[in-house]
């Protein structure tokens, strides 16, 4: 029996929300209602989603780890990033057809629901881009912390454009954690400051993702309040760190697949289009456990046992339980790589990880939307 089979045979329906922060998309097909997080869950399946959370956290976090010796290698972000998103999707495929049930999902979905998850998949490589490019120049434990400024982000930007945030929670989270990333900054010593560029690819990352996930949650209906009730209501919870990650139906795996296969795609285009190379063959044998931990580890794993995690504990614990991920890899990058952190930037972090939980915990308004609706 796979994780997600026991998940099912436990009679709890998935949650609808999107989860990603680098590397999918949101659908309220097929779902009919939203459950309370581990009510009717035995303790030990709520205990066995924990750690599948905290496992997934673990290979979200490990990604920039992973990227470390391909770069000290001279391979280009490019080519890291065509062998990530292929290696992921090769897997992916895989898994999902090895199972009659994940088949059965990947037959159930209409045209316009594979078109709208290639399109997702098409534009998801700018934040994969930002995110992996940046790291060329700015060490791991400060990229890791400006990227989780999304959360706050994504809570502000649905004030206006998906759910709401109750009261001035949002704005709150997304200063705390700007404040924070401004004294991680600020304590950059004199002369190791990284260059300007690569601090704006840092930027670039959760910005774009955090319009990602926005786009994404209004191609499946989500809106702001609004007086006009339905009788079915779904919710989108913010998603947690680095993975093209979407639910779909009873089942991510065909969404996920879909997604990374068009990710690939693109940066395939890209890397021929400067007169890179797609061989495998090209690709000293000693960079292959670091590609493959990323793609595989980093990506695909990390992908499977989130959604393995969510279906056992709900959504939003599991957001909350994510928030590790940026410890996890701050904490690798020292200990493996020699980066430090001043002690004002440590509380720069402890700010930044602060706003994440205030916007994870705020409670939205709940968004009404006709089950069945197109995505």
């Amino acid at each position: 029996m796979s994780l997600d089979d026991g998940a099912q045979a436990a009679g709890e329906p998935l949650p609808v929300l999107a989860r990603t922060r680098d590397v999918g998309p949101v659908s309220i097909d097929d779902v009919t209602s939203t459950v309370s997080p581990g009510r009717g869950m035995p303790i030990s399946a709520q205990a066995l989603g924990i750690v599948l959370v905290l496992v997934s956290a673990a290979g979200f976090g490990s990604g920039a780890l992973f990227v470390q010796p391909l770069y000290d290698a001279g391979m280009q972000p490019l080519a890291v990033l065509f062998w990530r998103f292929t290696t992921a999707a090769l897997f992916t495929w895989g898994y999902l057809l090895l199972s009659a049930r994940r088949r059965s999902a990947l037959l159930a979905l209409t045209r316009r629901r594979v078109a709208v998850l290639l399109f997702l998949g098409t534009i998801y490589v700018g934040n994969s881009y930002a995110f992996i490019a940046s790291l060329e120049v700015v060490p791991i434990t400060l990229t890791e912390i400006i990227a989780y400024i999304y959360p706050a982000l994504v809570a502000v930007l649905a004030t206006r454009f998906a759910r709401r945030l109750e009261g001035r929670r949002a704005w709150m989270a997304l200063g705390i954690s700007l404040a924070g990333v401004a004294l991680t900054l600020g304590g950059i010593p004199g002369g190791e400051a990284p260059p300007l560029w690569g601090i704006a690819l840092a930027f670039a990352h959760p910005l774009i993702y955090s319009l990602w996930i926005i786009i994404q949650a209004r191609m499946a209906g989500e809106r702001p309040r609004r007086a006009c009730r339905q009788a079915d209501e779904i919710t989108v919870d913010i998603p947690p760190g680095d993975a093209e990650t979407p639910v779909d139906g009873p089942d991510p795996s065909p969404a996920a697949a879909l997604m990374t296969t068009a990710t690939a795609v693109v940066f395939a285009a890209a890397l021929l289009g400067t007169d890179g190379s797609l061989s495998p063959l090209d690709v000293p044998v000693e960079l292959w456990p670091p590609l493959l931990g990323l793609g595989l580890v980093a990506t695909a794993i990390a992908i499977q046992t989130f959604y393995a995690g969510v279906r056992r504990v709900g959504g939003a614990r599991a957001a909350l339980i994510s928030t590790v991920e940026p410890v996890y890899a701050v904490v690798l990058a020292v200990l493996l790589f020699g980066e430090h952190l001043a002690p004002i930037q440590i509380v720069g972090g402890a700010m930044v990880i602060f706003g994440v939980i205030l916007a994870e915990t705020g409670r939205p308004d709940r968004v009404t939307a006709k089950t069945g609706s197109p995505a």
